[in-house]
């Protein structure tokens, strides 16, 4: 039999590897998210003044 400590030992490890996966992928969809975002404002370029 498992005793009580082994049992929540094993619960904390599986919920700080779940909580670590969780803050990988937010990182890694901010990284993707600001990419995307700096391709499109390269792309558009900004407003040229013209001029009068």
């Amino acid at each position: 039999m498992v005793s009580l400590e082994a049992e929540s030992s094993e619960l904390l490890h599986h919920l700080l590897l779940d909580r670590a996966i969780k803050v990988v992928i937010v990182v890694v969809a901010l990284g993707i998210l600001a990419l995307g975002m700096t391709m499109i404002w390269r792309r558009t370029g900004r407003a040229k003044k013209r001029p009068d």
